[in-house]
């Protein structure tokens, strides 16, 4: 391994182009301070506030949305198991979203190419986040309220504060996939 592969980079919210342009597809990455959640109804939801004009609950330049559900939080926690979401159900919606500044998302799983180009047309980033871990993703996060939708209950737009949130970079800003290049290193090794 190189020294690239066995360090960990530290992100601080705001997220500028500049920043995120250093981000390599395979970096793993702790994250800290304001992030989103959305999911599929929310996404619906965001996009028609935006089709008829109007202000969305959170300013959408410069942001990080986590495509998550939560469950509920027990006496004592700031929210229950924090999990993602499989991101491909939001890629209709992510270009426009990353077209009006959307800095990352975090999920999992595969994006289409259209959300693949729109990354790096807006010089963006999908960070993967560990599926199946969502009481230890959970413990990074320090604060959350809902800011929008709660009807929607564990799909309701949350503003979260995260403290060395895990995750790792898929799509980076220049056009590089770790779901195609990893195997394919993989396979070169073997």
């Amino acid at each position: 391994m190189n020294e690239r592969e066995e360090s960990v980079r530290r992100l601080v919210y705001p997220f500028d182009k500049e920043k995120l342009s250093l981000l390599r597809a395979g970096d793993s990455v702790l994250i800290t301070g304001t992030i989103y959640t959305a999911r599929d109804a929310a996404h619906k939801r965001l996009t028609e506030m935006l089709d008829r004009g109007e202000t969305l609950p959170f300013s959408l330049p410069g942001s990080i949305i986590y495509y998550v559900g939560p469950t509920p939080e027990k006496p004592g926690q700031v929210i229950g198991a924090a999990g993602p979401t499989t991101s491909y159900r939001m890629d209709s919606f992510a270009p426009r979203f990353l077209d009006l500044g959307q800095a990352a998302m975090i999920g999992k799983g595969q994006r289409s190419a259209e959300v693949a180009a729109a990354v790096v047309r807006n010089g963006a980033v999908y960070f993967a986040a560990i599926g199946g871990a969502g009481a230890l993703i959970a413990k990074s996060i320090a604060a959350a309220k809902v800011i929008a939708f709660e009807d929607l209950g564990a799909e309701a737009v949350r503003q979260l504060e995260v403290v060395d949130f895990p995750a790792v970079v898929v799509l980076d800003s220049i056009g590089n996939n770790l779901y195609e290049s990893g195997p394919a290193s993989y396979l070169q090794q073997a």
